[in-house]
């Protein structure tokens, strides 16, 4: 198995995964929006597609002679229910193609917070929708389901120019992976190639977040880095108003209260143990 597409590869946590899959000596197929920044990321040593989930004929385009493909699919902030979703109305695109076009493996980046059963929110229900639309779709798959990345603190969620932002009270330790770590675990699966695989995704330190920017701030030296700390009841009641503040609101309400203990033992046995310590990917960020 060495043909591989990816959907969702220039982004934070698509970026490692691919140049994985690269390091690893696989022949890599992209879809992506904008071929510039592909290739900005990834020069001539990938193929590019131009396209999306919506448009089938660029998915075939894709998928075409592949032996598998690795979806990193995400919902947007600003989006709703009712809006055409990647891992909902987009999946079964993929799945509808992947099958026609005889591909063999598919794996599939979720989350382990969507198992969270504190509230009841529609971006989880796709989520969830998304993990059995693909148990049910007959190809063989790999489903991970992450913990919290530290990229989050650097260039995602947290972090926004100088400032990490938190709101509420973290109460359980996230184990925090590096997106290098993880886009070996992910080439690794698909190396494997044994059966269906649903792997927890976690790193070897625990935190809870306000000791992760703690951790951050003290040690990162390429800015001054500050927190700023909002009452949960901030983000609920901008929440009422803009999309974007209520899916702030809900994303970390569900980590706060999610209970995540470690439950990865079988993904190191199987797919590496992640070797990025917190510490020292502040250090070398």
């Amino acid at each position: 198995m060495k043909k591989i597409a990816i959907i969702g590869s220039t982004g934070m946590l698509g970026q490692p995964v691919t140049k994985a899959f690269i390091n690893a000596g696989f022949e890599v197929s992209i879809l992506v929006r904008n071929t510039d920044k592909a290739k900005s990321i990834f020069g001539s040593k990938v193929r590019i597609v131009k396209g999306d989930v919506k448009d089938t004929n660029s998915l075939k385009e894709l998928l075409s002679g592949q032996d598998a493909v690795y979806l990193n699919l995400s919902v947007q902030q600003s989006s709703g229910i009712n809006e055409f979703q990647p891992e909902r109305e987009g999946l079964k695109n993929i799945l509808q193609v992947a099958k026609a076009s005889n591909v063999k493996r598919i794996g599939y980046l979720s989350s382990l917070v969507h198992f969270y059963s504190g509230i009841h929110w529609w971006v989880f229900d796709v989520k969830r929708e998304a993990v059995e639309n693909i148990k049910q779709s007959g190809l063989a798959y790999s489903i991970f389901y992450p913990s919290t990345f530290m990229e989050s603190f650097d260039k995602g969620a947290y972090r926004q120019g100088n400032m990490i932002n938190l709101a509420g009270t973290s109460k359980y330790p996230m184990y925090l992976i590096a997106g290098d770590d993880y886009g070996k675990q992910v080439v690794k699966a698909f190396e494997n190639n044994n059966g269906n695989n649903e792997y927890v995704v976690q790193g070897p330190d625990g935190y809870i977040a306000d000791d992760a920017a703690k951790l951050f701030v003290d040690n990162y030296k390429k800015a001054k880095i500050k927190v700023a700390k909002l009452p949960i009841g901030v983000l609920k009641f901008f929440g009422r108003f803009t999309k974007k503040f209520n899916y702030a609101y809900n994303i970390v309400d569900a980590l706060n209260n999610y209970p995540e203990k470690f439950e990865a033992e079988k993904t190191w046995q199987d797919i590496g143990k992640p070797q990025t310590k917190f510490i020292d990917y502040i250090k070398s960020a």
